[in-house]
């Protein structure tokens, strides 16, 4: 078996990456005009089965222009998940609004059940407001993350969201290509069901431009104001007359290039991912102490990250796994330390946070990209069967 590194997540360029971009170089359309954005953005509108797309520079600046786009400003607050990468939540400071920490569920994603309590004993409905008891503010929003590409609750946080009149973004930064096969949102994709989703094509995903995002919806007037934010906001481009404050988060041609040639793969990778993630399932689960956490069987997941939970049986902790793997030529990873730990949080609100801190000290992320063999993926679950401390 493998003795080479075994990375965490890289991107598999095995496609028609180099001929669209090629192209892309030999007709000078390099920069953040030219047809393949346009394309980009039909193809996912297309595959997402959503009412259009908009492409950004990645999937912070999505959020950031999410939020925009859902009327959040300086004087609003918006309900996060406090187990997520700090990307998510810092857009919310972008704007000047102030963040509401909200604990997990078993499936990583919010708890809708404390969501729900928390808008019932902790705020008030006013005149078409969730206001917050505790700050007097007006709560606006609530942003949901799609962890590892597994989907949070989204028939619970709809009805929260209608019951209280909050917009909802989605960050299906993690997600794209993960939809339900079941229940009242059957098909709908991740990223489709709130006002507004966001999807990233950082490296580590499971389709990249390199760096690169795309904002979904269903609303057109939110996406044509989108469109008109990440452009610098221009009202007459040929006499440069700009109405509001925009922003430069154009994605380029050659980033979309790359990102056409790996949608067009995305179907054959989640294939490979969910095989990979059986396997694992499937050998883990006779490795005493060990086991894969479930995706939820409502869902098609991409399958994007493996989360491999360490029961107390098990001989090492978390650090000690993750540097004993190291040892073997393995990368792994813990999850994000949560955010209301933070130091540019310290003071915010939370709600109830505990079920994130059990799996913060708990879970690790294994090697998962969609070019993983089957050898390596073998030779980590050897490993795992055998840990020591040198």
């Amino acid at each position: 078996m493998s003795q080479n590194f075994i990375p965490l997540s890289v991107p598999n360029l095995k496609g028609k990456e180099l001929e669209y971009v090629t192209h892309a170089v030999e007709t000078g359309w390099v920069s953040t005009g030219g047809p393949y954005v346009n394309d980009f953005e039909l193809k996912v509108t297309e595959y997402a089965k959503c009412q259009g797309a908009v492409s950004c520079q990645n999937g912070t600046s999505g959020l950031h222009i999410a939020l925009e786009v859902c009327g959040v400003t300086k004087d609003d607050e918006v309900i996060v998940p406090t187990l997520t990468f700090i990307a998510a939540v810092n857009p919310v400071k972008y704007i000047g609004a102030e963040p509401i920490f909200m604990d997990c569920d078993d499936s990583l994603t919010i708890d809708v059940k404390k969501l729900s309590g928390f808008c019932e004993t902790e705020c008030s409905f006013l005149d078409g407001k969730l206001i917050n008891n505790f700050t007097k503010k007006h709560i606006k929003a609530l942003l949901v993350v799609h962890v590892f590409g597994n989907m949070a609750d989204m028939e619970g946080i709809i009805d929260i969201a209608n019951r209280y009149n909050l917009k909802v973004i989605e960050d299906a930064t993690e997600a794209i290509g993960t939809h339900y096969i079941k229940g009242k949102y059957k098909d709908k994709h991740a990223g489709t069901i709130g006002d507004v989703g966001v999807y990233s094509f950082n490296g580590n995903k499971i389709i990249t431009t390199g760096g690169g995002g795309m904002i979904v919806s269903n609303n057109v007037a939110l996406l044509e104001r989108a469109k008109h934010l990440t452009t610098q906001a221009k009202s007459d481009e040929l006499h440069y007359t700009h109405d509001e404050i925009g922003y430069n988060y154009r994605m380029t041609n050659l980033q979309a290039a790359l990102g056409l040639a790996q949608l067009e793969q995305l179907e054959d990778f989640i294939k490979i991912k969910k095989s990979n993630y059986h396997l694992y399932q499937d050998e883990v689960q006779k490795i005493p102490g060990l086991r894969i956490l479930d995706f939820k069987d409502s869902i098609r997941p991409n399958y994007w990250f493996y989360a491999l939970y360490l029961e107390e049986e098990y001989a090492l902790n978390r650090d000690q796994i993750i540097k004993y793997l190291a040892s073997k030529q393995i990368q792994a990873r813990p999850i994000w330390g949560l955010i209301s730990d933070q130091k540019p949080y310290e003071g915010s609100q939370t709600y109830k946070i505990e079920t994130a801190r059990q799996y913060l000290e708990k879970v690790i992320n294994i090697p998962c990209s969609s070019n993983l063999s089957k050898d390596d993926a073998l030779y980590v679950v050897n490993c795992l069967k055998q840990p020591k401390i040198d």
